[in-house]
Order: C-alpha cells, then sequence, then structure tokens
C-alpha cells in the first residue's frame, strides 16, 4: 500500500519546461494587485508589498551589477528582520539559490559550509562581520551599502529559468562528521506553496507567523507561501518566540490565524488556556514526533505535519483532533503517538522492507519519500546523493528519499512514525547525527574514544550524553566546550559528559549503547570543583533549577543550560523566580546570566532597584516576607 496524492499540480511548468510561473513573479504579482497591502511586520519595522517588490528589485539590481550570475549560490546570513525575507526575495529574482546561515554558527562550520555549497558571496550586516570566515567568499555588508542599493533600479530583473533550477539550499546535520547541504529547485517550492494554500485556504485576509530561525527548513515553509497569496507574515520577536504563554497571549493580540510551532513548543501550549474567540484557525506543528493529543475544545485545529529537509519541508500532513472514550479505537488511539498523516500534494510515500518492497498494514518498514517535492540531492556531493536518493524500484523514472525514519501504515490510511534505523536523533526540534558530535569530540588530542547517545534527564527531557575514554587528563569541561563549540553549533553541544575507563563492547565489537552508565554525580564531569550556595538568594536559584531539571543539587557555577535546560525550561525558571522574588527576568537575561550565582545577582540587582523605589514602611515589609521565605 503507498500512500501518494498525486493531485493539481498548479502552475510548474509549460509545454518547453520553464517555469510560467516563479516565487518572485507570485509575489510580484501581489505588489501590483495590492501594492499597500501590509507583507511584513517586525515589531514597529513593516513593508507594504509594493516596498518588499521595490527594494528588492534594487537589491537584485546590485547583486547583478556585481556580476554574480544566475545559477549561483548565495550566502545569506542575517538576524531574523524584514532584511532577511527581502535578501530572500532580491536572490530569487536573479535566479539564484539562496543559502541562509544562523549568525550564531560557529566562524569554522560556516568556512566548511560556505566553500562546500561553493557560496562566493554572502550577503551580512555590519554587526556580524567580524565574526565570519575572513576568507572565502565576499563579505557583503548590507547596512554599508545602503547608498549604492538605492541607486539602482527599482524594476524587475529580467532572468530566464526553468523549473528545476535552484531555489535554496540548506544544510543539515551529517553522519560523517561535516553538515550537508540540501539543494531544493523552484517546482519542489512551488508544490509546497501550492500545497500549503489550497490546504489551508490561504487567503490575502491571514495573518501568519514567522518564528522559525533562518536555518530551519521550516521558516522556508512560513515564509513564501503566505508572500504568494497576500498575505502579511509576522515575525515574532526572540523573546516571546519561545514562552508558550508570552506566544499565546501574542498570538490572541495580533489577530494570528496561522501559526507553525515546532513541536517542543507546540505540546505546552495546547495545555495553555485559550480564549473561546480567537483569530487562529490552523496551529502547524513538526520537527520532532507529537507526543499528545489535542484537549477538546480547543479553538483553533491542530496539524501535525512530517517532512525531512530533503523533501521540500513537509511530505506528510494531518489534522489531529481529541481523542474521545467513546470513539471506536480509543483504546489502540491512545497507546500510540498521533499519526504524522497522509501525503501532500504530488507527493508519494513508501514504508518498504529492507528489500525494497512494499509491507503490509501494521507492519513497520523504512520511509521512501519521492515526487515534486524531492530535492535535487545534496549539492555538489554525489556520492551522499546517489546513497539516499535512490532509484524507484517501481518506477524506472523517479527516484526517492531514503529517510532513515521507520514507519507503519495505519486501518485507515495515515502513517504512524515509529522511531529511526540509523543513529540521527532529534533534540528540541533539531536533526542530529550523532556522529558528527562523536568526530568533533574525537579531534580532541585529550579524547581516545568517544560514543554519544540520546537520554531523558530527570524530569523527561531529551538530551545529548557524551562519554569520553581520555587518552589523557582531560581539561576543564569549560575548555571542551569552548574546543566543540568551535565546530558545532550550541543545539549539538552535549548537556552532559561522562568519563569512562572503557566504552562497553557487545560481542561484534560494537559500541553496546545499552551498556552505557547512567549519568550520576560521581561520574559526571562538571566546570570545576563544586560550589555549593553561598547566600539565601543563590540557595533558592539553585533550587528552583534543580527541581526543574530534576537534578539533585546544583552549584553556583552550573550553567543553566549546560545542565540540560533549554529556551522552555527558561521560561518555567523565570516563571518561579517571578513567585519566589517578585521581580521580571526576561529570557535573554537568562542567556546572559545563565549559572546560579550570575542569576542570583542579577535577582538581587533587580531587588535592590525595587527597593529604592520604594517607601521605608513598603521596603521593610518587602524584605521580612523574603527573609520569611528563604528561612522556610
Amino acid at each position: 500500500m503507498a500512500s501518494s496524492n498525486r493531485s493539481g499540480s498548479g502552475h510548474t511548468a509549460d509545454r518547453d519546461g520553464k517555469t510560467a510561473t516563479r516565487v518572485p513573479d507570485l509575489v510580484q504579482r501581489q505588489a501590483i494587485i495590492s501594492p499597500d497591502a501590509l507583507a511584513i511586520r517586525a515589531g514597529s519595522d513593516h513593508l507594504t508589498y509594493r516596498e518588499l517588490d521595490r527594494r528588492s528589485n534594487q537589491l537584485a539590481n546590485y547583486l547583478r551589477a556585481l556580476g554574480i550570475a544566475p545559477g549561483s549560490v548565495i550566502g545569506l546570513c542575517l538576524e531574523r528582520s524584514v532584511e532577511f525575507p527581502i535578501a530572500a526575495l532580491a536572490i530569487l529574482k536573479t535566479g539564484c539559490a539562496y543559502l541562509p546561515l544562523e549568525t550564531k554558527t560557529p566562524s569554522r562550520r560556516l568556512q566548511t559550509m560556505l566553500k562546500a555549497a561553493q557560496a562566493s558571496v554572502v550577503l551580512t550586516h555590519s554587526s556580524l562581520i567580524d565574526s565570519l570566515p575572513s576568507d572565502g567568499a565576499r563579505m557583503i555588508a548590507l547596512d554599508r551599502a545602503t547608498t549604492e542599493i538605492s541607486r539602482c533600479a527599482s524594476e524587475t530583473v529580467p532572468v530566464s529559468m526553468d523549473a528545476g533550477q535552484l531555489a535554496y539550499v540548506i544544510y543539515t546535520s551529517g553522519s560523517t562528521g561535516t553538515p550537508k547541504a540540501v539543494a531544493v529547485g523552484h517546482d519542489g517550492l512551488l508544490n509546497l506553496i501550492e500545497w500549503h494554500n489550497r490546504a489551508f485556504n490561504v487567503t490575502a485576509a491571514d495573518r501568519a507567523t514567522q518564528l522559525a530561525s533562518i536555518g530551519f527548513d521550516a521558516a522556508v515553509w512560513e515564509l513564501w507561501p503566505h508572500l504568494v497569496a497576500g498575505a502579511s507574515v509576522h515575525l515574532v520577536d526572540d523573546e516571546t518566540r519561545t514562552q508558550p504563554e508570552k506566544l499565546r497571549d501574542w498570538l490572541v493580540r495580533e489577530r494570528i490565524t496561522i501559526c507553525f510551532a515546532p513541536t517542543p513548543l507546540a505540546e505546552p501550549m495546547l495545555k495553555l488556556r485559550w480564549p473561546k474567540e480567537i483569530a487562529l484557525r490552523f496551529l502547524l506543528t513538526g520537527a520532532d514526533a507529537l507526543h499528545n493529543y489535542p484537549p477538546a475544545g480547543l479553538p483553533f485545529t491542530l496539524v501535525n505535519n512530517y517532512g525531512p529537509t530533503e523533501c521540500t519541508v513537509v511530505a506528510t500532513s494531518a489534522a489531529v483532533t481529541p481523542q474521545k472514550s467513546g470513539d471506536p479505537g480509543y483504546a489502540q488511539a491512545s497507546d500510540r503517538l498521533p499519526a504524522i498523516g497522509r501525503a501532500i500534494d504530488n507527493t508519494e510515500v513508501l514504508i518498504l522492507d529492507s528489500k525494497l518492497q512494499r509491507v503490509s498494514d501494521g507492519t513497520e518498514g523504512e520511509i521512501y519519500i519521492g515526487g515534486a517535492g524531492l530535492a535535487k540531492g545534496y549539492l555538489n556531493d554525489p556520492t551522499l546523493t546517489a546513497e539516499r536518493f535512490i532509484p524507484h524500484p517501481f518506477d524506472a523514472s523517479a527516484k526517492l528519499y531514503r529517510s532513515g525514519d521507520l514507519g507503519c501504515y495505519l486501518p485507515d490510511g495515515q502513517i504512524a512514525f515509529r522511531g529511526r534505523v540509523d543513529e540521527q536523533v532529534k533534540v528540541n526540534g533539531y536533526r542530529i547525527e550523532l556522529n558528527e558530535v562523536v568526530s568533533a569530540l574525537r579531534q580532541h588530542p585529550a579524547v581516545r574514544e568517544s560514543a554519544v547517545v540520546v537520554r531523558e534527564n530527570g524530569v523527561g527531557e531529551k538530551q545529548l550524553v557524551a562519554y569520553i575514554v581520555p587518552q589523557a587528563d582531560l581539561p576543564p569541561l569549560g575548555e571542551l566546550r569552548e574546543f566543540l563549540s568551535r565546530d558545532l553549533p550550541d543545539y549539538m553541544l552535549p548537556a552532559t559528559f561522562v568519563s569512562l575507563v572503557a566504552l562497553p563492547l557487545g560481542t561484534s565489537g560494537k559500541i553496546d549503547r545499552s551498556a552505557l552508565p547512567t549519568p550520576t554525580d560521581e561520574n559526571t564531569l562538571r566546570e570545576e570543583i563544586f560550589l555549593g550556595p553561598r547566600t539565601p538568594t543563590e540557595q533558592r536559584v539553585a533550587a528552583i533549577v534543580a527541581g526543574l531539571l530534576g537534578l539533585k543539587q546544583v552549584g553556583v557555577k552550573d550553567n543553566f543550560f549546560y545542565l540540560g535546560g533549554n529556551s522552555l525550561f527558561g521560561t518555567q525558571v523565570i516563571a518561579r523566580l517571578r513567585d519566589a522574588f517578585n521581580v521580571d527576568i526576561s529570557l535573554l537575561k537568562l542567556f546572559d546570566h545563565p549559572t546560579v550565582a550570575d542569576l542570583a545577582a542579577e535577582v538581587e540587582r533587580l531587588l535592590v532597584a525595587k527597593l529604592d523605589a520604594m517607601s521605608e514602611e513598603e521596603a521593610q515589609r518587602l524584605l521580612a516576607l523574603h527573609t520569611e521565605q528563604a528561612n522556610a
């Protein structure tokens, strides 16, 4: 049984194989139809469709004047702002592909990515120049080139393209120790756009969010379908986009109608109280396994989505409904994760066994994906492309992507996700190849052998744990983290490091991962000699952090994020600090003050400021209250 949907291909190509309509043409059409309609908003910054079209045309003409030829790959390293969609659209208008680069990516990793993608130019901001590789690609600070760009023509750049030409390149973690560049064509992007706008009935009246990081392929999905439809795209600020309650309030206040939230963020949002009358129609989620069904009474539809980056963001999709005890199959449904749905338009999803034969309903197999959304492969890597994009076993003219994901068909025709066949994992929505982390660890001269696994911490959250067999005395943990951070982004850094005399091996001589010990206070490496809380404030802050992360004790020099904390836990820390001390600390402050000592000092600074603003009588009452709570 194959899950497929080949309905309505739309207007992707004409008889000669040339694109009859490109994404830039479709966005420009909205600038003609509704030039003064809101296109992008980011806080107080906003762009109408006329402004988006004009500014992207000027930048496109500037790029062409630099001699950049159609078909090139152009790096795009910018913060989430109105500048990003302008630059991405300009790159597409030149007939080039854009390569989104996270601003916090280590410089050495960026250098590897740019070299592998053969990107000759990177568009960025002057504040980021110093953190980018100094050799190789040409760095263009858009804020320094404002005058030159504004002098360029505001008319559309004439360019000839075909449907198979690249639209964007995006990196994912690589099992060989280096990230891999997924190359996606305009045909795949147009298929995603047409499916999305049909499936969710998107119109110019919709107000959609953009909260994913630019290096996450969900950002592609958040941006282009809505701009093609003439809707407005609203960028969520960094403080709001990681906090479920703040995000809910923002969605309600801004009258958002369509929102994507990665699964680790969407799940706590489902547990919140929602007003009955809100504009939100769809909460889209994906990037990790959805563990919970929505409660009854939500005023919007929850839609679960699945799709590797290699298949243009989304391959399967399904609305997830509340489970009721009276429904047929309730007992079985309540024991399993929500389904990942059925194939989207013009997409084929097959579940095959090791001999590439179809499996029967209920039988587990590997998920293979084909159709219009299939990427062109891995850029400039024909060997890896041939390994993962294989000939279709039942159609000699087609290919399938071998996802490495396991699944099975359910009786109703939907697909259930069942895990992985290899060592790829997802932590907080990020796709991570464990071998890439192992490879980085083994570059350190003090590491003889290493293994990395995913474990749940004391409160059920997944985190990376590194096991190390030393070659020599291991350096301080902070030095080891600094070494890894030169090549790995923050989300790939292990939360816990365990030192072993030897890695446990099975009878085959391979690492027996099931025999790797659970991290304990005795075998876990720490930043330095443990230093306990020294003041009442540090005691209360340490107790809050330990309770949230399920730890027995937390030292004042321990880093919240290195202990397994993340943005979602951070919002809970902030809430508990507010209850305990009656002070408001922003999530950004938590990132700046991640140790217990620094966080306690920030709490005391805010308390002093509050006391200074009070009358003597009010200050005495507040001090008495805090003394009573501290003694308790």
